[in-house]
């Protein structure tokens, strides 16, 4: 199966994940190759958020999806496929994370427990944009995608995860609650402090580059200074 057919597959709806799943038991390869198919974003989100390496996060996803396959004959459908999934390469970065601290001595940064319950969480603001397609906007989206990225990074560690599958992947504080292991009131604390975090960080980059808007020294201002001498007979 070539690979636009497998994608294909792996979103058909006519395919459900327990239909795969019962292939997969059966020893079905192809079958395994659409499951991950259809489930590799979303983990590897997961892992990129939570290991901010993307070489780690792929070798976390495939241990995990590796522990999926020798361990599919418990998975029993009381959680959606996705979400065990989700579990599974949770508990793989955890692990690849405590290995690292105890390797480097570190403790974590920032614990969301010391975070006050901020209350329900605001929904992500809806912004306007322009359907039409240019290589400007194409290299500025880039841009902001990078940007963000970077500032998704610098989340403390508990924030990140939840921040991706909530405002990345949509999916509602049961199901990130689930994905995670976490309570809803934690997912809901710590979604709102990586929001406000992410702002704070945004505007203070905003500040800064608000005080080089335009700017003028350098090649400009030499150019119109001699241009306006040479009109006043000063060259």
């Amino acid at each position: 199966m070539n690979n636009a057919n497998s994608q294909a597959a792996a979103h058909s709806p006519a395919i459900d994940d327990w239909s795969l799943v019962q292939r997969v038991r059966g020893g079905d390869g192809a079958a395994f190759e659409l499951l991950m198919r259809r489930h590799n974003r979303r983990l590897y989100r997961v892992a990129r958020a939570m290991l901010r390496d993307a070489a780690e996060a792929e070798d976390a996803v495939q241990e995990a999806y590796f522990a999926a396959y020798q361990r599919i004959d418990t998975f029993r459908g009381d959680a959606a496929l996705a979400t065990w999934l989700s579990r599974l390469v949770s508990n793989e970065c955890l692990t690849r994370l405590r290995r690292q601290a105890r390797r480097d001595n570190i403790v974590p940064i920032v614990s969301a427990h010391a975070m006050s319950p901020p209350g329900d969480d605001m929904p992500l603001e809806e912004v306007s944009v322009s359907h039409e397609e240019t290589p400007e906007r194409a290299l500025a989206r880039a841009e902001m995608r990078a940007l963000l990225e970077r500032k998704v990074d610098q989340l403390p560690q508990d924030f990140r995860a939840v921040f991706i599958l909530r405002a990345v992947e949509e999916l509602s504080v049961e199901e990130t609650a689930e994905c995670l292991g976490i309570p809803e009131a934690t997912v809901r604390s710590r979604h709102f402090r990586a929001r406000s975090l992410l702002r704070e960080s945004l505007a203070q980059d905003v500040d800064t580059a608000e005080r080089d808007l335009f700017g003028f020294d350098g090649e400009r201002c030499d150019r119109i200074v001699a241009s306006v001498l040479r009109r006043c007979g000063f060259d």
